[in-house]
């Protein structure tokens, strides 16, 4: 395995490409993270971050809904209790609840035979289960990726759902687009990972993201 960016830092790597993604501030303290809560307005999130810490979920490292500053402050004591020695250097992030009943998975990586290579699918917490996936080489056009979401089987939850409505297919182009012109461009990238991508109102926007390089 290569260099793995920290979340806060891969998310900003996708904006500066045009990627639409959740704006995080990065806190070092408890009171820091408090500060972040009030500043954006409750309900939060609140994640342990760092260039040695992945896979949140599955280490229970992530608090969701966390109602006031003095919430935020707690969580962010339990988050950063919970780094381990390997983690590195941590921080959490304080975010706000983006909310969305679909999610998508995008992301890139670099093949060994074929190069890089842009992917989308169900994402979430049945991205495993459904291994829902289309693939591209990258570079790719905004027709390509309209031909990735329509080979997806859910492609219709893209579509109008549960009363919210359909999502921006275009935006949603454009982010694979985005992401294939970052792993074609950059021979140090091995991969993208943006699971999920929420669609909120119909747009999408990135929640969390992990970019390791060479």
């Amino acid at each position: 395995m290569g260099r793995l960016l920290a979340e806060h830092e891969s998310l900003a790597l996708l904006a500066g490409q045009g990627v639409p993604v959740v704006h995080e501030t990065v806190a070092a303290t408890p009171a820091d993270a408090a500060a972040a809560a009030a500043r954006l307005g409750t309900p939060v999130v609140v994640k342990l971050t760092g260039a040695g810490v992945a896979h949140k979920t599955e280490r229970g490292l992530v608090r969701l809904s966390v109602d006031g500053p003095g919430a935020a402050s707690d969580a962010a004591a339990e988050l950063l209790a919970a780094a381990r020695p390997d983690d590195g250097p941590v921080a959490v992030v304080v975010a706000p609840m983006v909310q969305g009943t679909r999610e998508l998975l995008a992301g890139a990586h670099r093949d060994p035979q074929f190069g890089p290579c842009v992917l989308v699918g169900v994402g979430g917490i049945l991205a495993e289960a459904l291994d829902d996936v289309a693939v591209r080489l990258a570079p790719l056009d905004e027709r390509d990726a309209h031909e990735m979401l329509d080979d997806l089987h859910a492609a219709r939850v893209l579509g109008p759902f549960r009363g919210e409505p359909p999502a921006d297919r275009d935006q949603v182009a454009r982010v694979l687009v985005a992401l294939g012109a970052l792993a074609a461009g950059r021979d140090d990238i091995v991969a993208i990972d943006v699971n999920p991508l929420v669609i909120v109102d119909g747009a999408p926007v990135a929640v969390d993201a992990l970019v390791e390089l060479a």
